[in-house]
């Protein structure tokens, strides 16, 4: 069903059992999946591609031009998954030629309202983004992430699967995943994200193992690479663990602490 009120470009690729509301305005090279729904004044613009069953609410503009004065209008894309919950004013920008082109948003995703999510971002699966948290470009935010309200990440940051950032952080090192921290300049770990890791199933012999591992990596009087080494030492056995020390060595900008 679309609202005779919407302006929706005759090449948009529309599948029939989507639903667009009022004043909504929909792009030309723009393809939408099967039941997704788009509340009222909603712009999907760009070369911007939605799976089935996303819901984007009012006032959402997705696949706008990037926000860096390096774009020249190049032929760049917005690529959204499907089952996400995009809330009123959020906004996602389209890729640029040089992040690799491509803004990118996986599946099972709530982004409250107005989030913002710059150019050649990266979400993965099942993440919250609370409402006002902003993404600068190049942020890859890895699986089962939670970010608090009025958060800011700068450019280039990844954080870790399972990490929990409190409210009104900011964000300029990568966060190692399975943790739990908040701050602002400096952003510091607590130690591992306990009550999240319970409600998706970890065991509890693995979240002490994970916490263990995360506060030798705090600790103010162990040099970085000592401390990697010890955790590899005596928790190397734990798949999560490796996951944890591959983080830290796999890091190009730092690793919050």
């Amino acid at each position: 069903m679309i609202h005779a009120t919407a302006i929706i470009a005759k090449e948009a690729q529309i599948d029939s059992t989507v639903e667009i509301g009022p004043y909504c305005v929909v792009g030309p090279n723009v393809k939408l999946g099967k039941g997704t729904v788009l509340k009222s004044h909603v712009v999907i613009e760009g070369c911007t591609e939605l799976g089935d069953e996303n819901h984007v609410s009012s006032f959402a503009v997705l696949g706008g031009p990037p926000q860096d004065l390096k774009y020249n209008n190049e032929n760049t894309k917005l690529v959204i998954g499907k089952n996400n919950r995009i809330r009123e004013g959020v906004t996602i920008n389209l890729g640029t030629t040089q992040g690799g082109g491509v803004t990118q948003l996986g599946d099972n995703n709530l982004l409250m309202s107005y989030v913002h999510v710059g150019h050649d971002c990266k979400i993965e699966n099942s993440t919250v983004l609370s409402s006002g948290v902003g993404l600068s470009g190049h942020v890859h935010v890895e699986d089962y992430v939670i970010i608090c309200g009025m958060s800011g990440v700068s450019q280039f940051v990844r954080l870790g699967e399972y990490t929990y950032v409190g409210g009104k952080s900011s964000i300029s090192k990568d966060i190692p995943p399975y943790s739990i921290g908040y701050g602002s300049r400096p952003f510091q770990i607590k130690g591992a994200n306990i009550i999240g890791l319970k409600r998706k199933g970890f065991s509890v012999e693995i979240i002490q193992k994970i916490n263990e591992a995360i506060k030798l990596w705090i600790r103010e009087d162990v040099q970085k690479e000592q401390a990697v080494l010890e955790i590899e030492s005596q928790y190397g056995d734990v798949k999560e663990v490796n996951r944890l020390i591959c983080f830290i060595r796999e890091s190009k900008f730092g690793v919050a602490r």
